[in-house]
């Protein structure tokens, strides 16, 4: 008998096999500041809630491959010349080379002047002038000879759970009505359409010249357009809105001034204007490891954004977004010991529990598909320090302290003072077990440090005074038994493992920069805790998260890096990293969460808010020296 050997351990999959799946960068992002959809390179809708955010996806193609789409490109052709942002906008310009001839065509989640009231998703904030059309609107027009042009609308209801049910609306084969899972919407366009049970279809024959257009409507009190000019109307209304409002950014003149712009439309792209919340990313389950369980529902707001996303609001001088945010932050409803929750739905529930839709093959077979988030009700101590850290960097901007903020001032500073002993889950929300995190201690002292900076503002002696002493108390302790025997920040008391989040001792002022505890930090990260020069959030095996599988490179922290970099005195290694992660950016200037430093693949929910956050206040630590070496 022969021996037969045992098999080798499966090999971990590559970010780059090959897949039905297009790779995460080569999505476009479109906004309406109430939703968001994701094009494919083939021009296909592949990812699409409606009305918000959060809803049930409609196309749903980015999680499987049966789980809805709407393409409109030319027939039988699957790859564009190129794929273009219009300049200042998110707004997707897509040009197509076919056999006999050329088109471009554009996309938009159509914005306009504010006729009515919003009836869709209502506004907890003041209304702006322009609101979200609640409209997808799509037009094609022929450049030169002619192109056969194919619409195919394929809506999969309830993350692809109920096809859709169509009937066309009159008798001229233009309007055809979509239902199923208690939603609805309307396409029209001025194509002939065909139902082919649970999609519809068109192809025409563009000539030089000729146009098209087609919408996709769910508000039933707004008429969609009704022949192309109009529908070139509402882009070119949308067109006027981006550039309106990135137009009221002060952005420096430098070098890094594109990537701060798109960087700026991405995260008002990802904040629900209603109530001025920011969801961390446009999807959920997009893996950290490819076919792997690292997959996670980013389609919510984290209170640890809130000081970076208030530092680059301040930073380009969108003091509205700033205002709109910090009053989200205001509203929301704290835990049964007045801490505020780690995370909240972007209408400011708490409730996020996470099911699992596992009739979903996932992104490249990464499962499961996870439908909310179950580290909403974890203990995680960082934040108390990001709502404090917010609050003053608000505070400082308006030159007054709302009278609103206080009681939140005083719960919070109550709760770190509180917990601040206790272990956590950490920043990274680890599915083990809860250590005595450095970063969450760090935090604690941001809390602490800025709360006595607001009673100072206050004119609250006494309480300046004790906040200050906590303050002080926690910055002993990290610096007595958070730092290992060469003087390195460690990841948490009871390991010599490394992690990234104690680069925010740099961001956060915990340290001067030429204190040699943290320039040790910050060679040690650089040195032991990169690949490729990209930085991880820690080393898998050394790390109790919870979870199986590696992970890529966490962009975010790579920028921490930069940030570090700077603040401790490297300013050209800090302009060295920022100018390799430039490059490493999608072909549209968009970030996911992670980078695979050996396939060049973004891995993570797309596109992330945390990365860009992280990018502009990365930039703003090299802009500012160079600028003042000018002056």
């Amino acid at each position: 008998m022969t021996a037969v050997e045992p098999s080798a351990e499966p090999r971990a999959q590559s970010a780059a096999a090959p897949s039905p799946f297009p790779p995460i960068a080569s999505y476009a992002f479109l906004s309406n500041c109430h939703t968001g959809a994701l094009v494919a390179p083939d021009g296909a809708i592949d990812w699409l809630c409606i009305p918000r955010f959060d809803s049930p996806s409609v196309f749903g193609s980015l999680l499987d491959r049966e789980a809805g789409f709407f393409r409109l490109a030319p027939f039988g052709i699957n790859h564009p010349t190129a794929m273009a942002y219009e300049p200042g906008t998110n707004v997707l310009e897509t040009t197509w080379k076919t056999p006999n001839g050329w088109i471009i065509v554009r996309d938009a989640l159509t914005m306009g002047p504010r006729g009515h009231e919003d009836s869709v998703t209502p506004h907890t904030r003041p209304p702006a002038d322009d609101d979200a059309d609640h409209m997808l609107v799509r037009t094609v027009e022929c450049l030169e000879g002619n192109v056969e042009l194919e619409l195919v609308c394929e809506p999969a209801f309830d993350y692809g759970r109920e096809p859709a049910t169509w009937t066309l609306v009159d008798d001229d084969r233009h309007t055809a009505e979509a239902t199923g899972a208690e939603q609805r919407f309307r396409l029209h366009t001025d194509l002939a359409l065909g139902i082919e049970e649970n999609r519809v279809r068109a192809r025409h024959v563009l000539g030089e010249g000729e146009r098209a257009f087609c919408a996709l409507s769910w508000d039933p009190d707004l008429a969609p357009p009704q022949t192309s000019d109009e529908a070139v109307e509402r882009i070119d209304a949308t067109i006027r809105f981006w550039r309106a409002w990135l137009g009221r950014a002060r952005i420096p003149d430098h070098r890094f001034r594109d990537p701060i712009q798109r960087s700026a439309l991405a995260i008002k792209g990802l904040t629900y204007m209603p109530t001025g919340a920011t969801v961390a990313a446009l999807t959920t389950s997009l893996p950290e490891t490819p076919g792997g369980e690292r997959n996670w529902d980013y389609r919510y707001t984290w209170i640890r954004d809130t000081t970076f996303t208030l530092q680059a609001l301040h930073m380009l001088n969108l003091t509205w977004e700033a205002d709109e945010f910090m009053a989200f932050v205001a509203d929301v409803e704290p835990t049964e010991d007045e801490s505020l929750q780690i995370m909240y739905g972007i209408d400011g529930r708490r409730d996020l529990r996470e099911t699992t839709r596992d009739e979903l093959t996932g992104y490249a077979g990464a499962r499961p598909v996870r439908i909310g988030n179950g580290a909403f009700d974890q203990r995680q101590n960082d934040v108390f320090g990001a709502a404090l850290d917010s609050i003053l960097l608000h505070t400082r901007r308006s030159a007054r302290l709302p009278r609103r903020l206080w009681p939140l001032v005083q719960s919070q500073a109550e709760c770190a003072t509180g917990v601040w002993q206790q272990p956590d889950q950490g920043i990274w929300e680890a599915r083990g077990k809860p250590q005595h995190y450095v970063s969450s201690k760090l935090m604690c002292w941001v809390a602490l440090d800025r709360a006595a900076q607001l009673a100072e503002i206050r004119g609250d002696g006494d309480l300046r005074q004790k906040w200050a002493a906590v303050a002080d108390e926690i910055k002993e302790e990290i610096l007595t038994e958070g730092v290992d025997g060469r003087g390195v920040l460690r990841q948490h008391y009871d390991t010599e493992a490394l992690d990234a989040s104690v680069l925010l001792a740099a961001i956060f002022g915990f340290l001067p920069g030429d204190d040699e505890r943290l320039r040790a930090t910050v060679k040690a990260i650089a040195e032991e805790l990169t690949e490729n020069g990209f930085v991880l959030r820690y080393k898998t095996n050394e790390t109790d998260d919870g979870l199986s599988g590696k992970e890529g490179t966490f962009l975010i922290c790579s920028f921490w890096l930069v940030s570090a970099l700077a603040v401790v005195g490297e300013l050209q290694q800090a302009r060295d990293l920022m100018e390799k992660l430039l490059r490493v950016a999608s072909p549209l200037g968009l970030y996911a969460e992670e980078f695979d430093a050996e396939t060049g693949r973004f891995l993570g929910n797309f596109p992330q808010a945390f990365s860009h956050l992280a990018l502009m206040e990365a930039a703003g630590r090299i802009i500012l020296p160079e600028l003042s070496v000018e002056i």
